[in-house]
């Protein structure tokens, strides 16, 4: 008997089906990927198992007994546990004390602290996820910040543990010790859903892996009996395409973005030491880097939306430090930010509202003194085709779309007025496969047609295939570019990345 049994789930949103007809079984001990392009249902369907959601038609058997969980409270009382792709932690809070958020701890209100660290500390060894229970989350790294978010969901006993886009933030070597941690907790007996979209993964740590397309199960397979080829087929209905970026021209004798001497600190800590970058016309170059090393800093010092301490900003020969964002966007500098939720749109907006957040003074759109809707609408809908977004129209709320088609809405806008220097940070973040393929198509056009492009990113692969030069930011500073002719090696870059390697700082 399987631990958990969905049958012919329904959900829609806006009238547009989010889950068709789907069922899932998941046994105890073993590990579900469930696969699927951004706003396949994946997450969707996942919600309405936590009690996030209700669906509109279908069944739940949960430990064999019918079940239909309208809180996620419910869902954990019930032994299911769920992760999000946002963490929801209280940073000024300890890792114990984020661990029994919301429980009453032996002794409450007079809760032994040093009993509770000593208990967490016992529960994160036994499945290889120790970390200091005394720490402030604020003071760890994302990787820890997720391993606190799985001992909670353990420390109130969960038999199954939903997983939203786990990896999405780890670097390489912590998705190595995330799947120890996955094994190590099918071992004991626990049932673990992985919601992702990346392939590769997928066929290295699942048992089963189901597929969804169009809110619909395209297959369920075990992961033993098929290949990354036949998985990306199932996901967005035909093979992708190898990204190909031509060699680029000679490069000009100008420069269109130059970085000197870049400075900045934050509550007395330097974030940004002195750093030194230039960027030529009809060139990608792409700085790798672990989370947290100053990659955000530099993005928006260049789009004044941190103030450096000292440095030059020069565009196309023209100092622009001491100008505003707003000022800069009409220079022609676009930005496309790491957290498309909390500066990239207004979630509770339409799309229509959010496209327009960068034309809003635009006289393009203006009917006399006030902006027209219409032609807004008109604008918005044309780039709803144009980057293939998936939603009900231009005047659905941004928040029902998937994470997928909220960043593929952001790119929309800020590829809008082919912007002369674009600063990507981590644009494909969250993305699935397909997605992710557009999104890398996207860059080399732009960059093909003359754009500068300064692509942060700390996915390595990612970078070999778009990048002409790549740097390394780490501790604040960049090292000397490299050329991407190919023999560019991965293990070098990733020492660079911990800070080791020798190799000196761009000057």
């Amino acid at each position: 008997m399987p631990l958990l049994s969905m049958r012919n789930i329904n959900k829609s949103f806006s009238d547009v089906p989010a889950n068709a007809d789907v069922s899932l079984d998941v046994e105890a001990g073993e590990i579900r990927a469930l696969l699927g392009e951004n706003g396949a249902g994946k997450t969707t369907l996942m919600n309405i198992l936590y009690g996030i959601y209700s669906c509109d038609s279908g069944s739940i058997l949960w430990k064999g007994e019918r079940a239909r969980f309208d809180s996620p409270k419910k869902a954990i009382a019930a032994g299911i546990g769920m992760v999000h792709q946002h963490f929801m932690l209280v940073p000024t809070l300890s890792v114990s004390a984020n661990v029994v958020l919301g429980l009453k701890p032996p002794g409450y209100p007079f809760t032994d602290r040093r009993k509770l660290d000593a208990a967490v500390l016992e529960l994160s060894r036994r499945y290889g996820l120790e970390i200091d229970p005394a720490a402030l989350v604020s003071d760890l790294s994302v990787g820890q910040r997720q391993r606190v978010e799985i001992l909670k969901l353990l420390y109130r006993n969960a038999s199954l543990l939903i997983l939203d886009e786990p990896t999405a933030v780890l670097t390489p070597s912590e998705i190595d010790s995330f799947f120890e941690v996955l094994t190590r907790l099918k071992r004991e007996g626990h049932a673990v859903i992985l919601i992702t979209h990346r392939i590769s993964e997928v066929l290295s740590i699942s048992d089963r892996i189901t597929v969804l397309r169009g809110g619909a199960v395209a297959a369920s397979v075990n992961t033993a009996d098929i290949d990354a080829e036949s998985l990306s087929r199932l996901m967005i209905g035909r093979t992708l395409k190898t990204l190909r970026r031509s060699v680029p021209p000679a490069r000009s004798a100008s420069v269109t973005l130059e970085v000197r001497g870049l400075h900045s600190s934050e509550h007395g800590v330097e974030r940004l030491r002195g750093v030194d970058l230039s960027i030529f016309p009809g060139e990608i170059v792409g700085v790798a880097g672990v989370d947290g090393n100053g990659q955000k800093e530099l993005a928006e010092c260049l789009l004044g939306l941190r103030r450096a301490s000292t440095g030059t900003i020069t565009l196309n020969g023209e100092r622009i430090e001491s100008l505003r964002t707003a000022e800069r966007r009409r220079r022609g500098i676009a930005y496309v930010s790491d957290d498309r939720h909390g500066d990239g749109l207004v979630l509770d907006m339409d799309l229509t509202e959010n496209y327009f957040l960068a034309f809003h003074d635009d006289s393009r759109f203006l009917k006399g003194p006030f902006i027209s809707r219409a032609r807004c609408i008109r604008e918005t809908d044309a780039a709803i085709k144009r980057f293939s977004i998936k939603t009900g129209g231009p005047r659905a709320i941004a928040r029902l779309l998937s994470g997928g088609n909220q960043q593929k809405l952001v790119l929309a806008r800020e590829f809008a007025d082919e912007p002369v220097v674009l600063v990507a940070f981590q644009p494909t973040r969250g993305l699935d496969v397909g997605a992710t393929e557009f999104v890398g198509e996207r860059l080399l056009e732009r960059r093909d047609s003359g754009c500068a492009v300064l692509l942060i990113s700390t996915d390595l692969d990612e970078l070999f295939s778009l990048s002409d030069r790549i740097t390394v930011m780490s501790r604040g500073r960049l090292t000397s570019p490299i050329e991407n002719d190919g023999s560019v090696d991965a293990t070098r870059l990733g020492l660079l990345m911990a800070g080791d390697g020798g190799v000196p700082c761009a000057s």
